[in-house]
């Protein structure tokens, strides 16, 4: 049996996505955090993109490979390991998914300049953004409890670690960004509740969250039920 190890960092999404998949697979892994703002040679060495994830993936003959990209990683796990599968049989539907999982990575970008907004004007155009993108998500949802139905998909990992975003967002002021988007809430409240969700990030994500906007300077601390 191979020996996985992800190497990882506390806040970011991406790797969250291929730490679901390993949970959801069953595949006894490894996590090695690291500190992007001070990268370890070896990681440096072995990170093309100087980027996370990686999965390290070591043979019992003493062979080892290194994939990067979350996306990438997802499929690797999908392909070799077994459990229960994560993207549909069907080629067609399989395409959208991995359609939507693309989808998932822009919301990702405008969360990125909605958190680390400094001005309102920022922070309300980000905030339009991300109203657009989950008006556009409503539209495309069945009647759950996942983005397919019953079954959990990659889709939904790709999802999860945006909606943990939110959990501390909105402690800090009401956004409206889910008003009115009904099936957007309820794949937002099955995904909180999934174990392998929970287990993606250590109990201390909220407050490593809250020390970035904080270094960011972000305006999310400056509203008025944050102060």
């Amino acid at each position: 049996m191979s020996k996985l190890t992800l190497i990882s960092h506390h806040l970011c999404p991406y790797v969250q996505r291929a730490a679901i998949a390993l949970l959801e697979k069953g595949v006894p892994f490894e996590r090695i955090n690291i500190d992007l703002a001070n990268k370890p040679d070896w990681f440096l060495k072995i990170s093309p993109l100087g980027k996370v994830p990686l999965l390290r993936i070591e043979e019992e003959d003493g062979s080892e490979a290194v994939l990067f990209e979350s996306s990438v990683i997802c499929e690797y796990l999908e392909e070799t390991q077994a459990g229960t599968a994560l993207h549909p049989e069907d080629a067609r539907t399989r395409a959208r998914h991995r359609g939507w999982m693309e989808f998932g990575s822009s919301v990702l970008s405008d969360l990125w300049g909605y958190e680390t907004a400094q001005d309102e004007l920022q922070l309300e155009a980000k905030r339009k953004a991300l109203i657009a993108k989950f008006t556009t998500i409503e539209g495309a949802l069945g009647n759950g409890p996942y983005f397919s139905g019953s079954g959990f998909s990659l889709v939904d990992a790709v999802f999860a670690p945006v909606f943990r975003y939110f959990d501390l967002f909105d402690t800090l002021g009401d956004s409206g960004i889910f008003d009115g988007l009904e099936r957007v809430k309820r794949w937002r409240r099955a995904l909180t509740e999934r174990a392998s969700v929970r287990a993606a990030v250590g109990e201390d994500y909220p407050e490593r969250l809250t020390d970035f906007l904080k270094k960011h300077d972000s305006i999310l601390l400056r509203q008025p039920a944050a102060v």
